[in-house]
């Protein structure tokens, strides 16, 4: 099965602390009141009772505000998070947000705003609300050595590392990190597999044994120096992973044996630099290069008594990307910006499977894509009274994507894409927020090629042909925040969507059918999304705060096989998180609970529906700092034990017009994990 747990590689095995000093400052406010603009500003003050060590622990806690890393797309404009730092986007796509502020000391912090609706001179990127994390130009430098075990409930047992500094000397700014360590693959473990036929008869009963590990590695580093009468940030970031999956099906009462395993191998580059300079009073210009490749091996095997299967895929993906924004702050209330962004994609991608030793043909298997692609945009945020802002963008791209291999083409593509927002704020404490605007998304390039799952014997075609998704996107949103730290915001979106990217049957020439990734036509989107930050204080319970998020979402689109109408495949009909903390100041001491809601996603192809369901994750947790810069933290990763079901309805043929040849289903449970992480800073 090639299957690629990314939570249970390097974040999973050790996402380590950096504690420091807290920072020296002349007294203010622990929370600014919200200003004309909608920003609210958070002093470390606010944060102190927690006793944070690194600026991600103080993202975390703000009141109403859900951390978005931003999306993993092609392109620089459509990735975006939504934190700034000291009011720039990261100029890094494969270094996610998360990591990024892991590294940042809470003694470096000296404020952090929260921008709601909109401001002027602050690129939104789309999002309606932004954090801006203001540091502190210190020539301190700093650094931080961290271990990570983890004790699995089968004995295993994973150990990570992380040792990463910086400082300044002078105008010169660096950072540098490495970061090391195994994850389980918590998709996987024991249960039995029950497959039954139309009438319900059971055909196969087995007990499956299964087991992956991700090992990893990542080297980061950064540097900052003024140039030209701008400043120049350099990051670069190496990253290699190895993925391994083994399964063993053992049927009962004398049945077959079945093994399965998976190799992956991924290796990363990123070299970014920007270069932001003044070009007067109300006007600046940063500029943007990056470029990033990614390459990736997969070799699958499957065997029983009867044949013998073999999958292997080697893509190497490579990214270039030149981007301008010219600023202009027109006045206190008005703020324009006007830009421009060019990029190069390209895939080489070579697939072979063979059965028995005979290879078989698949849809574009060995192919080799390029993708052009322009955008220019002009954005503006203007306060039109103390109560109104008003933030709009026009967007148009224009791309060229030529195919060579087994599948040829070359086809242009252009879209507009106007956005507008308003925020309207009652009072200091509430906010009303409204958007609507047209959204393209980004082609995946891991649709263009075929994949494999050869323990259920699922193979996917690609298909370089696919256009887009293009939606325009609604949302209304009302926030309100109370107490000291407390927010509620309830969102309501709706998504009218064109070219839906689903799942399609591909024919080839020679009769043989498969399904592939392809545009099926319109289809709709509704979501209902809370969020909540309680203090509990009031409730009798010291330190303590609940927070959470919940979305209900649901979709319509037309099936291409059945015709009738059915949700969009693998969209979440509900996801929601809740997370429970008390700090304990005297002694020294943060715990908690979070806990991660059960979901399902149902996938529809021509011949088969597929549904997984992933039960509730609960993780206990207890932090101690005994010492400014010590940190031990333990915390029991699935306390509950919880497992991964799979069914799946396999038809004879198509669905409209075949009968179900069998029903299999999956329960796989993964057991409860222990994990200790110790970690000590080093200078500051």
């Amino acid at each position: 099965m090639y299957q690629r747990n990314r939570l249970a590689a390097l974040a999973a095995a050790c996402p380590l602390l950096i504690p420091a000093a807290a920072l020296a400052q002349a007294p203010v406010d622990p929370v600014a009141p919200a200003s004309a603009q909608g920003v609210t500003s958070y002093a470390p003050d606010f944060f102190a009772d927690a006793r944070p060590t690194t600026a991600l622990d103080m993202i975390e806690r703000l009141p109403g505000f859900v951390l978005d890393g931003g999306d993993n797309v092609r392109g620089f404009e459509g990735a975006a998070g939504n934190v700034l730092i000291d009011g720039r986007r990261p100029a890094s796509k494969s270094d996610n947000l998360e990591e990024i502020l892991r590294r940042i000391p809470a003694s470096q912090v000296v404020r952090i705003d929260l921008i709601r609706g909109g401001a002027p001179g602050v690129d939104m990127q789309g999002k309606s609300v932004m954090a801006n994390l203001i540091r502190a130009k210190t020539s301190t430098a700093q650094g931080l050595i961290a271990l990570a075990d983890r004790q699995v409930y089968d004995g295993r047992n994973l150990m990570g590392l992380r040792v990463e500094g910086s400082g300044r000397v002078g105008d010169f700014a660096w950072e540098a990190g490495l970061v090391g360590g195994q994850g389980p693959d918590d998709g996987a473990g024991e249960g039995p597999r029950v497959r039954v036929d139309g009438q319900g008869v059971p055909l196969i009963l087995s007990d499956v044994d299964s087991e992956g590990l991700g090992t990893n590695a990542a080297l980061t580093g950064a540097m900052e120096h003024p140039l030209l009468g701008g400043q120049l940030r350099v990051n670069g970031r190496l990253f290699a992973d190895h993925f391994e999956y083994d399964e063993i099906n053992l049927g009962r009462a004398g049945g077959p044996r079945e093994i399965s395993h998976d190799d992956v191998d991924l290796t990363e580059t990123e070299l970014g630099a920007s270069f932001t300079r003044p070009l007067g009073a109300r006007t600046s210009l940063e500029l943007i290069g990056l470029r990033q490749t990614a390459d990736e091996t997969v070799e699958a095997t499957f065997r029983d008594p009867s044949e013998q299967v073999r999958f292997a895929l080697a893509s190497d993906t490579v990214e270039t990307i030149g981007r301008g924004v010219l600023r202009w702050r027109q006045t206190q209330a008005l703020s324009w910006e006007l830009g421009a962004e060019t990029a190069l994609n390209t895939l080489e991608s070579r697939t072979r499977f063979d059965r028995n030793g005979a290879p078989v043909a698949l849809p574009a298997a060995n192919v080799q894509v390029e993708e052009r692609r322009g955008e220019v945009f002009l954005k503006s945020a203007w306060r039109a009274t103390p109560r109104l802002t008003l933030d709009s963008a026009l967007r148009y791209e224009a791309s060229e994507i030529t195919a060579e291999g087994d599948v040829v083409l070359e086809k242009s593509l252009a879209f507009a894409k106007p956005r507008f927002s308003l925020s309207w704020a009652h009072d200091p404490r509430t906010q009303l927020r409204f958007s609507i605007e047209r959204s393209v998304g980004q082609l995946d390039f891991d649709d263009f090629v075929a994949s494999s799952s050869l323990n259920t014997g699922v193979l996917t075609a690609g298909n370089p042909d696919l256009d887009p998704s293009q939606e325009w996107l609604v949302e209304a949103a009302f926030e309100r925040r109370f107490w000291t730290s407390g927010a509620a915001v309830i969102t309501l979106r709706r998504a009218a969507i064109t070219d839906v990217v689903d799942r399609a049957p591909v024919r080839l020439a020679g009769g043989g059918v498969y399904d592939a990734p392809a545009n099926i036509g319109e289809g709709v989107r509704n979501e209902l999304a809370l969020t909540l930050s309680l203090p509990l204080d009031r409730v009798g319970v010291k330190g303590g705060q609940l927070r959470g998020e919940a979305t209900w979402r649901e979709s319509e689109v037309e099936d291409p096989t059945t015709g009738e109408t059915r949700e969009i495949s693998g969209l979440r009909p509900l996801e929601w998180e809740a997370h429970f903390t008390q700090d304990l100041p005297a002694w020294k001491t943060v715990w908690g609970v979070d806990v991660y809601g059960a979901w399902r996603e149902t996938y529809y192809r021509y011949d088969e529906i597929s549904t997984t369901k992933l039960k509730t994750f609960v993780v206990p947790f207890v932090e101690w700092k005994p010492r400014p810069k010590w940190v031990i933290r333990a915390e029991i990763p699935n306390l509950t034990e919880r497992g991964l079901r799979r069914t799946r309805t396999v038809y004879a043929g198509p669905r409209d017009l075949s009968p179900i040849a069998y029903v299999e289903d999956r329960d796989i449970q993964f057991g409860r994990m222990y994990r200790l992480r110790i970690s000590r800073t080093l200078g500051g």
